[in-house]
């Protein structure tokens, strides 16, 4: 599959990136299901988890291979409480389903969180399809979607 034909297949994501002015290249992998490695294409893996606190959302990126603190995630955001929705919430409030979603083209842009150990790094993200990512310079990222930068995780 080219370049042009993936972009075809994402054009909520490719559209809000050119948008916003972030430079995305977008990559298709082989096979199905979760990436078994925490890089591809020559950039790091960054996993997007929508977090609901109270009436609102927000993004988290992470590397793949890391779990990010809830205790962390919680003292960053002033907040006592946060939850995972449910699949039919995290659908309403991103547009995407789960293991797609991405913060580029979701249906509400939502705050965004980066985990420190991304800054700097060219990083994959969802594109909103199965099978299909976005590379990105998380630094570029940050500033397209005036994301916040935090200590999230304990990976280097």
């Amino acid at each position: 599959m080219t370049a042009a034909n993936v972009n075809e297949q994402v054009p909520r994501a490719a559209a809000d990136a050119s948008a916003r002015g972030l430079d995305v290249e977008f990559l298709q992998r082989d096979g199905s299901g979760r990436p078994t490695s925490g890089e591809f294409g020559g950039a790091r893996i960054a996993k997007t988890v929508v977090v609901q606190r109270g009436d609102s959302f927000v993004f988290v990126l992470t590397p793949l291979d890391a779990q990010f603190s809830w205790a962390k995630l919680r003292s960053h955001l002033g907040v006592n409480r946060l939850s995972l929705p449910d699949a039919d919430a995290a659908f309403a409030a991103t547009g995407y389903e789960r293991g797609t979603i991405t913060p580029l083209g979701a249906s509400t842009a939502w705050p965004v969180i980066l985990d420190r150990s991304l800054a700097g790094e060219e990083i994959l993200v969802g594109a909103g399809q199965h099978g299909i990512g976005a590379r990105v310079r998380a630094d570029d990222l940050v500033r397209a979607y005036a994301a916040e930068v935090a200590e999230l995780t304990d990976v280097a």
